[in-house]
């Protein structure tokens, strides 16, 4: 792939959401202030819950109010910007408290709305539990259904990238049992459509290829191994096709993820999420990015969870941070341009 160009004088604005307060989320923040950037950082959060994380990794942290009406300035060594947003009672790491599950869908909530406004030029966030917030009462799937609702959006689009790999998938958090069910023309027609618009105007490649996989082991084997590449992915391919778009047939995923298919695409279609993103992980594990197309604002996050275990012992890999905020700022810019 040819590199991307884009004004490296711009300065974005992005806004840093560290997550489920229990887990790495703040430890990734404040590390990430270490390194200084060409953005400025904003994160969104509570104030004491990063001041008390720095403390515990004996790293210095000054915290500087965001002003939204002031000129855009990177993020100096050593620093955050600060939108805070108060927990309802102190964290402990590795210890979920239903009691702050509210104020993390407040964090995200008050980034989304940020970037709707344009206060922000993209959203880079933290892993968040799931199952927390559900235990504490909110019905929540994710991050993704959680902006999708927040923008009035119908259908987006989760794509994980790492180096030159761009996976995208047809379905993302369901039993294996359900896919095929799940795998429709008009599902497809739309995520096609909204991979396709989002290479094209989002990362400025003029006539994005996509490879798409099949859903069976051989891309069904002519019918004998199923019939959903012949019946539902074949047709609306050649449907898309017909509407300009590069696509090629459903191919086994097992032929698709090799080098000299992959050399021929921009992204992949993968069916389902342990058909794409083993492949991704492999690939890129601790330094991919999760991207959401389909949305008014740019998204991205890391590729990986809380990790519990880990929270507060100092030893979290902030790879997958850094990716992600690397990819905001060029997409942030690219958007500028």
């Amino acid at each position: 792939m040819a590199a991307i160009k884009t004004d490296v004088s711009m300065i974005p604005r992005i806004a840093l959401t560290p997550g489920e307060p229990a887990g790495i989320g703040p430890e990734l923040a404040v590390k990430l202030a270490g390194t200084g950037s060409q953005a400025q950082i904003v994160a969104v959060a509570d104030p004491q819950l990063l001041e008390q994380t720095a403390a515990q990794l004996r790293q210095p942290l000054k915290l500087i109010p965001f002003d939204p009406q002031a000129p855009a300035a990177a993020t100096p060594t050593g620093s955050l910007y600060v939108q805070p947003i108060p927990m309802a009672e102190p964290a402990q790491a590795g210890r979920l408290n239903t009691a702050n599950a509210n104020y993390v869908l407040d964090t995200l909530r008050s980034a989304a709305e940020g970037c709707l406004a344009r206060k922000f030029d993209a959203l880079v966030t933290g892993p968040v539990h799931k199952g927390v917030i559900n235990d504490a009462g909110m019905p929540f799937s994710g991050h993704t259904e959680f902006f999708a609702d927040l923008a009035g959006v119908e259908r987006v689009v989760m794509m994980l990238a790492a180096d030159d790999l761009r996976v995208a998938l047809a379905t993302t958090h369901l039993p294996l049992k359900d896919v095929s069910a799940a795998i429709t023309g008009p599902r497809l027609e739309q995520i096609l459509t909204i991979l396709h618009r989002s290479l094209r105007d989002q990362f400025r490649i003029e006539t994005p290829r996509i490879g798409v996989c099949g859903l069976n082991p051989h891309a069904g084997e002519g019918g004998h191994l199923g019939r959903e590449e012949i019946e539902v992915i074949g047709p609306t391919l050649d449907k898309l096709r017909a509407l300009g778009l590069q696509l090629t047939e459903p191919l086994p995923a097992d032929t698709l993820f090799t080098p000299p298919q992959l050399a021929r695409c921009d992204a992949v279609l993968a069916m389902y999420h342990d058909q794409g993103l083993p492949v991704l992980k492999f690939k890129g594990f601790g330094h991919a990015v999760n991207i959401t197309l389909g949305l008014p604002f740019i998204r991205t996050s890391v590729d990986h969870g809380t990790a519990l275990n880990i929270a507060g012992l100092g030893i979290a890999d902030g790879g997958s941070l850094q990716a992600a905020l690397s990819q905001a700022i060029q997409l942030a810019r690219l958007r500028a341009l």
